[in-house]
């Protein structure tokens, strides 16, 4: 079964802890296999901050890890890093780890309204206690926001013919469960892609929008550098295309530092590079997505601050 597989977590951990001393942060604990091995590989110096939106994770990470007190457990969306860190007195980090995305424990709970294959409330917040639900924007959202977030988060060619359904339908009923959603999907697209649920893009969208987890990824990113000490490292693992595009569009920008006029007058020993690429991007083996489909379109990036 794929629940509760961690992914690329030997790949991840040793590309991120270099000083078994040193002080790291997991932004999303999940159910704790990368933080658990981090902590396995620290020493008694080692110092380590947890963070998760969802409510279920940090109840796991505070048994998980009660009673150790290299350990810090934040509830709240790494989006908030800086704050957290200061708060904790942990500046400066030697590690800042990203595993986005949803989880296997999410995905796996009909309640939690994330997966198009098991029938649910439509729901889809990392954080029940915060927000509107997936439900509750739909039945506000107009067409043109609803197509807008589609195409924009989801890349669904059909945006515009599921917003106007999704529209028609609610002035009767509410959508209120996944598999009503997935009807009206269904309902609303001329034609099935080979290998794809008629739903999977929309789902994205509709869970990426509710969350704003791109906005959060980005916030998120505009610290790292701050926080970091020379010769740390951000490890990133993205699940599709337009988080891997934020991630890597930011390193190669914290690379190169360039940004300026063209004929600028400045030697390129002047400009101040302040992140570099560790190696090619890396992708789960064969082995890892034969006992994980899940892991399937995972991609880690590695970067040190120089």
């Amino acid at each position: 079964m794929d629940s509760h597989k961690t992914v690329l977590l030997d790949e991840a951990v040793a590309a991120l802890l270099k000083k078994p001393d040193g002080t790291y942060v997991d932004c999303t604990y999940g159910r704790g296999g990368h933080s658990q091995e981090i902590a396995n590989r620290m020493n008694n110096q080692g110092r380590l901050m947890v963070i998760d939106k969802d409510q279920s994770a940090i109840a796991d990470a505070r048994v998980r890890f009660k009673g150790d007190d290299r350990v810090v457990v934040v509830h709240g969306s790494f989006s908030r890093l800086a704050e957290y860190v200061d708060d904790h007195e942990m500046r400066p980090l030697d590690g800042i780890l990203l595993d986005l995305g949803v989880s296997s424990p999410q995905l796996d709970d009909p309640l939690r309204g994330f997966s198009f294959m098991k029938d649910g409330p439509l729901d889809m917040r990392m954080d029940q206690a915060v927000g509107e639900s997936a439900s509750e924007w739909l039945a506000v959202a107009d067409e043109n926001e609803i197509t807008d977030v589609l195409r924009r988060y989801g890349e669904e060619k059909f945006a515009r013919r599921i917003a106007k359904k999704i529209v028609s339908i609610r002035q009767d009923k509410k959508i209120e469960t996944t598999s009503s959603l997935v009807e009206v999907i269904e309902s609303a697209i001329p034609k099935r892609e080979k290998n794809k649920h008629p739903a999977t893009r929309t789902f994205q969208a509709v869970r990426i929008q509710v969350n704003q987890e791109l906005k959060s990824l980005e916030d998120c990113l505009q610290d790292v550098v701050d926080l970091l000490v020379s010769g740390g490292r951000l490890v990133v693992i993205s699940f599709h295309s337009l988080e891997d595009r934020i991630v890597k569009r930011f390193i190669r920008r914290m690379e190169r530092e360039d940004d300026y006029p063209d004929r600028f007058p400045i030697r390129a020993d002047e400009i101040e590079h302040q992140l570099k690429s560790v190696g090619k991007p890396i992708r789960p083996g064969d082995e890892e997505v034969r006992g994980n489909r899940r892991s399937r379109s995972s991609i880690m990036r590695v970067a040190e601050r120089l």
